[in-house]
């Protein structure tokens, strides 16, 4: 007996009737064909609380019942279901009513009075499509577990980045794709005139100051080219006339749908002389 089958003929059904011929007549069909799960009740007013203490499969449910009809009962599934799909097949003698039914959530009908074999083709066919239901959610489910953790251990993994390059360097940076800077760390605004706290703006203007500008378009021909770099060398003259030179890494930064966010890398200071 294969997996599938053996899940189905395991699966958890309850036979909701008021008429207690029908509840035996399912119930022994149900017995014959191998079910070993099965309850019933002629109340329907407890089917809420029973399908909440046991998360049924399959729900056989009658129409046409005394003080609480199978359209009340689905409303009242419907309210506490605990994901999208109802697990409800009708049992109704009445034409008209299996297109009101499926438009209030069931997902199959069996007509009375019952064609033994349509029963369980039915019921069969409806539990694999559940059960199938439920292996791909707890797919899902696991799958999204997989990105929570890889989405946990990939900002700690940036976290360590960042500290080891900042440790391991004079300054940090991360531009986004504007060029704009976004992050800077370290003695910038000593080294390369740039202020911590004002990124935008007056910095960029700050940049155009002293600099090396044909080592300087060097660099910035290979941003816009969106190529990694380095150790790329330039200098900078600054207000006392003294000349600092520095070295430069950088690599541009993607998502996962490979759209460009900007750089980052990190510098440090090799010399400084008149």
């Amino acid at each position: 007996m294969s997996d599938i089958e053996t899940e189905i003929l395991q699966a958890r059904v309850l036979i909701v009737d008021d008429q207690a011929p029908n509840v035996q007549l399912l119930t022994r069909l149900l017995r014959e064909a191998g079910y070993t799960r099965i309850s019933s009740t002629m109340n329907p007013a407890e089917v809420l609380g029973l399908h909440a203490e046991q998360d049924f499969d399959l729900i056989l449910l009658d129409l046409q019942m005394p003080l609480m009809d199978g359209f009340a009962v689905m409303t009242a599934l419907q309210d506490q279901a605990r994901d999208a799909y109802l697990p409800v097949l009708v049992l109704t003698a009445q034409p008209g009513h299996k297109l009101r039914a499926l438009q209030a959530g069931a997902k199959d009908f069996i007509s009375k009075p019952f064609d033994l074999l349509e029963v369980k083709t039915r019921i069969r066919n409806m539990l694999e499509v559940r059960l199938l239901y439920r292996r791909l959610d707890a797919h899902n489910a696991v799958l999204e577990a997989a990105v929570r953790d890889r989405t946990a251990a990939l900002r700690e993994s940036e976290a360590r980045y960042r500290a080891l390059t900042e440790l391991a360097s004079d300054w940090y940076w991360e531009q986004d794709e504007h060029g704009e800077f976004t992050h800077v760390s370290g003695p910038v605004h000593e080294m390369l005139g740039i202020r911590a706290d004002a990124l935008q703006g007056e910095a960029l203007r700050m940049l155009e100051e002293g600099w090396d500008q044909e080592a300087r378009g060097k660099l910035q021909a290979r941003i816009a080219a969106r190529q990694p770099f380095v150790d790329h060398s330039f200098h900078r003259n600054g207000a006392d006339g003294a000349r600092r030179e520095f070295r430069v890494s950088g690599q541009p930064m993607f998502d996962a749908g490979c759209r460009f966010l900007g750089y980052r890398g990190i510098g440090v200071e090799i010399g400084r002389g008149r």
